[in-house]
């Protein structure tokens, strides 16, 4: 069955991180796209690289450059991932592109955007997620801020943002409009998903530094515990009826929850009491609505029980989401690093002379 996005076709410049995640999540849910890479270029990790189609294309040939542009003429959009000015030293930029193609969306991933001081400075997730303000607040108090991996910078903020706004420009010519530039910026995009603490700024309710808040591990029902075993549980007991349940289950008293000064004291006794016992056994202990968890391995975590009943992961990766009712994800698909080369081209109205001498002059894979 075909997916939500079927007859849309991506045409992406390889890269690696949030630029083929982007790509990934429309490829998911029923895109084609067909994925350039440099011929003999290999992919990076499999997940990210599913459902392409992947050509071999050298770029810095004048006919590597042709049939990149004969493949923007037929498609919806390209994505790119590389710094500002990159595709235009190529002779591929918005303005070559979008005049041989005005509906043409032109989806560009960068980590600090297409203009600004910084554009052109290199960086990686925890510098654009430094300068957007979120990793200030990441942490433990009096210790350094903490990496929380490259989920916040290169993909929650990053292909994330940049899928979203293919989708919403690739609407909008659905609708009449032209194409269009979309300025995917993972500082923007990292700044844009800690909104809801800009609003707890705005009201006073915010603190500066690793883990002053409420939900950066100040407060006790809000933090993950380690147990006798090494393991960790993740405790959300936020509402009052959850933090009855969890000072119940713990044999405490349910003082104040809110008395922000006794935060400290009340964490070190939790602390102590989640101690005495294994991780399970304190999941098996509580009763569901005291939003307890256990914290999983990836590997627990693809043979937990729930996941497991929702397919959240297939063939060692997580599985395509959002769920759709009516045009449900198609079964994922791996991608071999240029094995559509042939065939696309052949789409292009390429012969096979014309291939096999492409192919001896290494213009492609």
């Amino acid at each position: 069955m075909p997916g939500a996005l079927s007859g849309i076709r991506i045409v992406e410049f390889g890269g690696i991180g949030p630029a083929p995640f982007a790509a990934m999540m429309l490829a998911d849910h029923g895109a084609e796209v067909i994925r350039i890479e440099r011929p003999g270029a290999s992919f990076g990790p499999h997940a990210l690289a599913r459902n392409r189609k992947a050509i071999g294309v050298e770029l810095k040939s004048p006919e590597g450059v042709a049939i990149a542009r004969a493949l923007c003429r037929d498609a919806d959009g390209i994505i790119e991932g590389f710094r500002p000015g990159v595709l235009e030293r190529l002779g591929l930029g918005p303005e070559v592109l979008l005049a041989d193609n005005p509906a043409l969306v032109y989806g560009r991933m960068t980590g600090w955007g297409q203009d600004g001081s910084l554009a052109q400075a290199p960086g990686h997730d925890i510098n654009y997620i430094a300068v957007a303000g979120l990793l200030d607040g990441i942490g433990t108090p009096g210790h350094s801020p903490v990496a929380p991996v490259n989920y916040l910078g290169d993909f929650g903020g990053g292909g994330m943002l940049l899928a979203f706004g293919m989708v919403s420009a690739l609407l909008a010519v659905k609708m009449g409009a032209p194409g269009q530039v979309v300025d995917a910026a993972m500082t923007d995009g990292a700044a844009l998903l800690a909104s809801m603490s800009w609003g707890f700024k705005a009201a006073g309710l915010w603190r500066d530094g690793p883990g002053a808040n409420l939900l950066s591990g100040a407060a006790p029902f809000y933090r993950a515990y380690a147990c006798a075993d090494g393991k960790y549980v993740a405790v959300g007991a936020i509402e009052p009826q959850f933090y009855a349940a969890l000072v119940a289950g713990l044999g405490e008293d349910g003082a104040d929850q809110m008395d922000a000064a006794a935060w400290p004291a009340r964490a070190d006794r939790f602390a102590a009491i989640f101690a005495t016992r294994t991780r399970d056994a304190w999941i098996a202990h509580f009763a569901p609505d005291a939003c307890v968890s256990p914290v999983l391995t990836f590997d627990e975590a693809a043979t937990h029980p729930h996941n497991a009943a929702r397919g959240t992961f297939a063939d060692g990766a997580p599985a395509p989401a959002p769920r759709f009712a009516a045009t449900p994800a198609p079964t994922p698909q791996p991608a071999q690093p240029g094995e559509w080369t042939d065939r696309v081209l052949a789409g292009l109205g390429f012969d096979e002379p014309k291939i096999a001498a492409l192919r001896t002059a290494r213009t492609i894979g």
